[in-house]
Order: structure tokens, then C-alpha cells, then sequence
């Protein structure tokens, strides 16, 4: 019997993946390049003096999950993250505007909350705000675990937007430092550039790279 042909699947697959992205623009980095599935970046405010970001405990009780907050100096370029499609986009290697995503933070060391996952969120337990906090701990599918990158006003500039809002700042718990919010707010909107990580400058011969002891170092726990 002749096997049936695995041709027809693969272009099938590849012709959904040109439908899923046809009209959308590829999301470019700091420096005009594409920015790529499962590489890390640095997520950086555009409109601010502060650094990147990096997950911050925004209660004091209870202590998990944490939320995501800019640190204050523009020396700490924040904590790596990178971008995935949900569901998976079969044939593309790269991230496109008004399309799904994950983004995960990119991490060897995680000093606490290690029982929960790295992908961002927005908080939907019945404690959460008004404007719901962007927290970690997030699950692959689930609704509130996915974003969408928008483009914004500026080379290179975008935004981040959920199924109920926008992602923006207000003053948050650790010296006002910006925390991430869900917000239909449009003044308080976050505008973001992405900063590919330099591989060679982040290998290390331990378990945790430079760059990701710079971003820790705005854990208040760390």
C-alpha cells in the first residue's frame, strides 16, 4: 500500500499560517529587525527615565503572585522574556501585530513563587482591582494569558493589549516604581520598545547570566 503523502499536510499547515498573518505587520525590535518567536528580549518603557521590566511582589500578604514592575534606573535593563503563539502558529519564526501571544519571563533563578509559571497574566481572582494588575503565574490557553502587540506612535514603538484593555502603569508599592496594570485608560498606557538580548554578552559559566543578576536586583526580595 502506498503511504499517503505528508506534502499536503505541510503546505496545508503553512498556508493557515499565511492566513493567520496576511494583512499583519512583523513586530521589529530596537534596531528594525524582526522580532523572533522563542528569542529573548528586553520589554523597555519608551516614554520614561526608568530601566526594563521585571516581576516585583506588589502585596505584602499574600506574597505570590507577582506582578510586573519598571525599575528606576536606566542602567537595569530588566529581566528577559520572550514571545510565543497561542495556539501555535505552524511556518513562522516571527511575532505579528494583532496576533496572540505569550510572553513568558526568561529566567534560571526565580527566588520564590517557584511553584507558579513565568508567563505574564492579568489578575482575574475576585480580589483583583478595578484596573487588574499584570501578574505572573499564567496558563498557556487560558484567556487572560494572552496579549496582542499593537503598533503605537513612533519607530519601532508599540503597545500591549489584552481581550479587556490595555496594558498601562500606575505608582506602584516599591518607591512608586510604574507597575503594570489592565487599564481602559488611555492616558495611562504603556508605549514599549523591544531590546533583542546580546547572547554572547549573557553566556555565563553559571547557572544565572550577568544581565539576569542586573534585572534581579530590582526583586525587593532579592
Amino acid at each position: 500500500m502506498k503511504k499517503p503523502s505528508v506534502t499536503p499536510f505541510i503546505i496545508t499547515l503553512l498556508l493557515a499560517a499565511a492566513v493567520c498573518t496576511h494583512g499583519k505587520e512583523q513586530v521589529k525590535d530596537s534596531n528594525g529587525n524582526p522580532v523572533k518567536r522563542a528569542a529573548k528580549y528586553f520589554i523597555q518603557p519608551v516614554k520614561s527615565n526608568g530601566g526594563g521590566l521585571v516581576p516585583a511582589a506588589i502585596n505584602v500578604l499574600p506574597f505570590c503572585p507577582l506582578g510586573i514592575t519598571q525599575t528606576l534606573l536606566p542602567s537595569q535593563p530588566g529581566l528577559p522574556v520572550s514571545f510565543g503563539y497561542e495556539p501555535v502558529i505552524v511556518g513562522t519564526d516571527y511575532i505579528y501585530t494583532s496576533t496572540s501571544i505569550n510572553i513568558e519571563f526568561r529566567s534560571e533563578i526565580w527566588p520564590v513563587c517557584n511553584e507558579l509559571s513565568k508567563l505574564w497574566a492579568v489578575d482575574v481572582s475576585s480580589s483583583a482591582a478595578k484596573e487588574p494588575a499584570i501578574i505572573i503565574g499564567g496558563e498557556s490557553t487560558a484567556p487572560n494569558s494572552l496579549f496582542k502587540i499593537e503598533e503605537a506612535t513612533g519607530a519601532h514603538t508599540y503597545k500591549l493589549t489584552t481581550s479587556s484593555g490595555t496594558v498601562g502603569t500606575i505608582p506602584g508599592a516599591w518607591l512608586g516604581a510604574p507597575q503594570l496594570i489592565d487599564t481602559n485608560d488611555e492616558a495611562k498606557t504603556l508605549f514599549v520598545k523591544f531590546v533583542k538580548v546580546n547572547d554572547d554578552a549573557t553566556k555565563s559559566t553559571t547557572a544565572t547570566s550577568r544581565v539576569e543578576k542586573l534585572g534581579l536586583r530590582m526583586f525587593p526580595f532579592y
